[in-house]
């Protein structure tokens, strides 16, 4: 990745998460799935697509999971727990306050459940071919918990291996109409991502993910994206979490890959519902030079929260709260609360309904019960 800097953020029990930045513009979250590599990412025609669509318009920020990629892999803690708190110990680094989260395939779950654990943080969420259940917990549609034990007997078996009967079933679910550049490209790219053991045990967790109560929780604006004949992540998946979470877009894409292929119509679908759902990335708020916890802290004071409101959601004591205030009304060239709340609304800052908390629980959202 051009420009591309590799940093590391010190988790909960020390671990090392391996994050890069990349891009400019407003600050957009791409979150993992297992298979992540940053330095070979940007070499993947798999993700390249993805990449180029994303830095090209906003400050990029990706990171390889606990396991995996860049980032420390003999831990003693792989679960989906500590998957959660590394990203909040990344956007706690980062000082990221109300910002836009991708989710595609496991990373889904995580940005779901995170979304519906910290709703005052995600702005905006996109969910791509993801999934509220993993393969254990699909009850509901036939074979899954069979599928889910082949494929790690095959994966424990013919990991990096192009010839072997896994790679070649990997390859051919994840992108049935790729070529066999795409087939070397995701070989090369599970070689350097983790090793066969750490593969299984991720895979392990996220068969047995369960984030149905996490979605019903969010509040932000959300765009579930999937392909109606994705094999890795039924499409029934991504209708049932267009209905659990509230008030949720859903964007069916023809396509029978679960990873779009830049050149089918799928592709610039999506890329076009991307960007016209994610914050604009010239002009608006962004043209004042906010730092994301400076843009935090606005939507929240156009919410209608006071200093220590705002300090209690984001952690920070008052005063901190007080001096970013004055931050924002310089940069704003605004002299009052009322003049930096009317700046923010016109950019879509403060739209929740009210303070967080204050909502009619997701659940009952649509009837008003």
């Amino acid at each position: 990745m051009p420009g591309q800097q590799v940093r590391y953020v010190r988790s909960f029990d020390g671990a090392q998460i391996a994050y890069a930045v990349s891009g400019s513009g407003p600050p957009v979250v791409l979150m993992p799935s297992w298979l992540t590599h940053l330095e070979y990412q940007g070499r993947s025609v798999a993700w390249q697509p993805w990449l180029d669509a994303l830095s090209s318009r906003y400050t990029l920020i990706r990171y390889d999971p606990r396991g995996c990629g860049l980032s420390d892999r003999d831990v003693s803690n792989l679960s989906f727990d500590a998957w959660v708190q590394d990203f909040a110990a990344l956007a706690d680094r980062l000082e990221l306050d109300s910002f836009p989260l991708i989710g595609t395939c496991q990373g889904g779950a995580v940005a779901i459940d995170f979304a519906g654990r910290h709703p005052a943080r995600v702005s905006h969420l996109v969910l791509y071919g993801t999934y509220a259940r993993g393969r254990n917990r699909r009850s509901s549609i036939p074979l899954e918990p069979e599928k889910a034990k082949v494929m790690l007997d095959m994966l424990e078996l013919g990991w990096g291996q192009e010839d072997s009967a896994f790679m070649r079933s990997f390859a051919t679910q994840f992108q049935p109409e790729g070529s066999m550049e795409h087939l070397r490209s995701w070989c090369e790219l599970q070689r350097r991502a983790t090793s066969p053991a750490n593969a299984a045990a991720l895979t392990r967790i996220m068969f047995d993910i369960d984030v149905s109560d996490s979605a019903a929780r969010i509040a932000c604006p959300t765009l579930v994206a999937h392909p109606d004949r994705d094999a890795v992540a039924p499409i029934e998946e991504g209708r049932r979490l267009a209905q659990i979470i509230p008030d949720a877009h859903f964007l069916q894409l023809d396509s029978p890959n679960h990873f779009l292929l830049a050149g089918e119509p799928a592709w610039s679908t999506f890329v076009h519902a991307l960007h016209d759902f994610l914050p604009a990335s010239e002009g608006g708020i962004d043209a004042f030079g906010l730092t994301p916890r400076e843009r935090g802290v606005l939507d929240l004071l156009a919410r209608g929260l006071d200093n220590q409101a705002i300090g209690g959601e984001l952690g920070i004591s008052e005063k901190t709260v007080r001096n970013h205030v004055t931050a924002i009304y310089d940069k704003l060239g605004a002299t009052t609360r009322a003049q930096a709340i009317v700046a923010a609304r016109e950019v879509g800052l403060g739209t929740s309904s009210g303070p967080p908390g204050t909502e009619v629980p997701a659940r009952n959202r649509r009837t008003g019960r």
